[in-house]
């Protein structure tokens, strides 16, 4: 067998429709061309989201995920929101983590409150309670007290809250300079080794 076909990883991302799909479509890519296999959800305010900030055309969802993660899709799953039967809404699959990014506040409040109202909140929910790595990457401002409660009572649980704030010290030439920060970021978080961007000290 081809080394290079191997899977590195297997991991679930989430997309929510808080502002700032560019994040988690930019992760899906990176994870791809890197041999993960991904399990993607997204939720419909998700498509809403590539509509009007992406200005992305979602009449043909199927047509739109293919151009979007056209290179090594065959490691990449989508599943439905309400798809029950997917592997991830179960504890005895076996992944190596859990990105929602962005995180919409309705989503993360899901989630603190163990809702499982579909299945992007039932498979942060498994990774609660299997006590897996679950990375959230909050995207609002400014926050209110139930919003900072709900992250603090997540992180209390392990739950890494990674919000969308690029860094500057890069020095960052356009957006994607920006998005490959928080990218990048989530990157670290998982143990997954990348080049997104250059780390304070070294020389770029």
């Amino acid at each position: 067998m081809d080394q290079s076909l191997k899977v590195k990883g297997t991991y679930t991302v989430g997309i929510t429709g808080a502002s700032g799909a560019q994040y988690g479509i930019r992760l899906v890519q990176k994870l791809l061309s890197i041999s993960c296999k991904v399990h993607l959800v997204l939720t419909e305010a998700a498509w809403q989201v590539f509509q009007l900030e992406l200005n992305l055309d979602t009449s043909n969802r199927e047509k739109l995920l293919n151009q979007l993660f056209s290179e090594n899709s065959e490691r990449l799953q989508i599943h439905s929101l309400n798809d029950y039967s997917a592997a991830i809404a179960s504890g005895s699959y076996q992944h190596d983590g859990m990105v929602i990014i962005p995180c919409s506040m309705g989503t993360l409040s899901s989630i603190a409150s163990a809702s499982s109202n579909n299945l992007l909140e039932r498979a942060a929910d498994v990774m609660l309670k299997e006590k897996r790595k679950l990375i959230i990457v909050p995207r609002e401002t400014p926050l209110n007290e139930i919003h900072l409660e709900n992250m603090l009572k997540l992180s209390k649980m392990g739950v890494t809250i990674l919000p969308a704030m690029p860094g500057f010290y890069q020095q960052p030439t356009d957006i994607n300079d920006l998005i490959d920060f928080v990218v990048g970021k989530v990157l670290d978080n998982l143990g997954v080794d990348h080049s997104l961007f250059t780390r304070w000290g070294e020389k770029s």
